[in-house]
């Protein structure tokens, strides 16, 4: 059974992000160290004793639609009214609307231990925390006044449609359309795929946060809007949307994914859905890229909670599973397959990829949260901006698509690793491994695929200040390095050098990559975006599990340290490795392209 690594979250957050500085200088509001524990611990129980145990019937129920309606898995609706009832949804809510103010990395933390216990559940407030941002940043104050302090309290939730059948990455294609009512209001209509809770039974409202296009829109991106459109009107009535069919899918099955249909007609006096123009005409994508960018670390999370659901099961299944005999193993009869070298390997290997993917999307959210502080601070004193927001601002733009490829990379690896620990038993249901693979497998499809954020990465975050945030960066990576270096730890031994050839390898590929983007050789540096992506976060996520370890002072000091080195002495052995990828293999890359075009 699933348990909140309580001690390693709080570590995490207090002394590898930031966050524990900020709470020493009175910088993070009422938080202070014992109330971030007990927030920790309260949600680590609520995860482990209440959302875990549903997580098996859930998949194995899923949820259905009928006639419009959909149903979830027995105690999914209850479920979800119990952890709105605590005030989870509520966390880092805007406080003029009911919400606690609190740091994002916390929230993001919470939201590690929701998806570990359950992915297919928390999936569903991932949404509608996206939707507060947005709609907090962007909507009218009467639109604020009417949703947000339902939505932030978790009475009503959110949805997210942008995807329609003919147009998923490039938003071009869309097809949807707005028409103006000329009260104020609009009518929307068209069809949505692939909408996350789109309809359920757990709230008496749901606010979907549509784009589509307005009659003299012009064409291409440049031409979407952003319309709110609720389920339920004020007055009560049903609006003309509903959910036509829920699709069948690998994993995340108790996870209702709708295809939605506006302004079909089948409720209201006439067709079309009532919705509200959120920000500006044919600005919609500005706006909906808050809701995307928040959605973005929000996935990372899912992927390092996958991860770390899988390395306990796999670690409690090696315990007890008796195969063989085992040099040092003294006991009686077959030894635990832990103690064969090569489960070791797959465990530790589990436990220092999940570890590293924490670390940077921790980094990551309190980059945001920083960035998101200081812009309020900003609006409070007349839009000036302060000395510090420019940093911040980038630093969340380059880390977003780090922490959300890497980590839902890794959620995959992981748990494949956890099927493998656990021989046949991880190929059949029983044992719950399976579901995590196929859980985790949606994450580096939605939210914009992984081959796009390295994109993302590669053409737009390494140009900021041109290219010395980056740079700025790697010094700040080599920093902790020289940290590790003069602790003198004897259970760190060797791990600085090779956190120094790690880090000379990202700080080539990046020259590198900059010098192609330059020059103007986009395609030679777009083929080595994936392999940098990677390459970016072993160095980085090593270094911080290294940090990590030197500022431990609690029981698990030991542990880091030894996770530490094998993720310095083993896995970050592939920089080089991936560096001659970026290097060297953009010509053969775009010469077997060439043939696969024509094949």
């Amino acid at each position: 059974m699933y348990r909140a690594p309580v001690d390693e979250i709080v570590h995490t957050l207090k002394n590898v992000t930031g966050l524990g500085s900020q709470i020493e200088a009175g910088e993070a509001g009422d938080l202070s160290e014992d109330l971030l524990a007990a927030i920790v611990e309260e949600g680590a129980r609520f995860a482990g004793d209440e959302i875990a145990p549903l997580s098996r019937a859930g998949d194995e129920q899923g949820a259905h639609v009928k006639d419009g309606v959909v149903s979830l898995p027995d105690g999914w609706a209850d479920l979800y009214r119990n952890w709105a009832e605590g005030g989870w949804n509520a966390l880092s809510g805007p406080e003029g609307f009911g919400g606690q103010g609190l740091p994002m990395s916390l929230q993001i933390a919470a939201f590690e231990m929701w998806n570990s216990g359950s992915l297919a559940f928390a999936i569903g407030p991932t949404l509608t925390i996206g939707a507060i941002e947005a709609i907090d940043a962007h909507a009218s104050d009467e639109l604020k006044a009417i949703y947000l302090e339902k939505l932030v309290s978790g009475e009503w939730t959110g949805t997210m449609n942008l995807t329609e059948p003919q147009a998923g990455s490039d938003l071009n294609a869309l097809k949807s359309r707005a028409e103006p009512v000329g009260d104020g209001s609009y009518r929307v209509f068209g069809q949505k795929i692939y909408i996350t809770y789109g309809e359920h039974e757990m709230t008496d409202n749901i606010v979907h946060l549509v784009l589509a296009r307005l009659p003299d829109a012009p064409a291409g991106q440049r031409g979407v809007s952003l319309f709110l459109v609720p389920k339920v009107l004020e007055d009560g009535t049903r609006n003309d949307v509903y959910c036509h069919s829920v699709e069948h899918k690998l994993g995340i099955h108790a996870s209702p994914t709708c295809t939605m249909l506006y302004g079909d007609g089948k409720f209201g006096d006439e067709p079309g859905a009532i919705g509200w123009l959120i920000g500006e005409e044919n600005r919609g994508l500005a706006c909906m890229f808050t809701m995307m960018n928040n959605a973005r670390i929000m996935v990372a999370i899912q992927g390092t909670a996958v991860a770390e659901a899988a390395t306990q099961k796999a670690l409690a299944y090696a315990q007890e599973r008796r195969q063989g005999k085992a040099e040092g193993f003294d006991g009686e009869g077959m030894a635990p397959i832990i103690h064969h070298p090569d489960v070791q390997r797959n465990i530790a290997t589990m436990r220092a990829l999940t570890n590293a993917s924490r670390t940077i999307a921790y980094n990551c959210a309190h980059a945001i949260a920083r960035a998101d502080e200081l812009n309020h601070a900003s609006a409070r004193n007349g839009g000036e901006p302060t000395p510090e927001m420019p940093f911040w601002q980038n630093r969340a733009a380059l880390l977003t698509p780090v922490a959300k490829a890497f980590a839902t990379d890794i959620g995959c690896e992981v748990a494949s690793i956890g099927v493998q620990v656990h021989g046949g038993m991880g190929f059949v249901e029983e044992t719950g491994a399976a579901q995590l693979l196929r859980d985790a497998r949606i994450a580096p499809i939605y939210e914009g695929t992984n081959g796009i954020q390295a994109i993302d990465l590669v053409t737009r975050k390494l140009p900021l200040d041109g290219g010395e945030h980056v740079r700025g960066y790697i010094g700040e990576l080599r920093d902790m390095i020289e940290e590790v270096r003069g602790s003198n730890r004897a259970d760190l031994n060797g791990v600085a050098d090779a956190l120094s050839e790690g880090l000379d390898d990202l700080l080539a590929a990046t020259e590198w990559l900059l010098d192609r983007m330059a020059a103007g050789e986009k395609s030679s540096a777009l083929s080595g975006a994936t392999p940098y992506l990677r390459l970016f976060a072993l160095a980085s996520g090593s270094t911080y599990l290294a940090a990590s370890a030197v500022r431990s002072e609690d029981a698990d000091i030991a542990e880091r340290a030894a996770i530490a080195r094998f993720a310095a002495l083993d896995i970050l052995t592939t920089t080089s490795s991936l560096r001659r990828s970026i290097e060297g293999g953009s010509a053969a890359l775009l010469a077997a392209g060439q043939f696969l075009k024509s094949a």
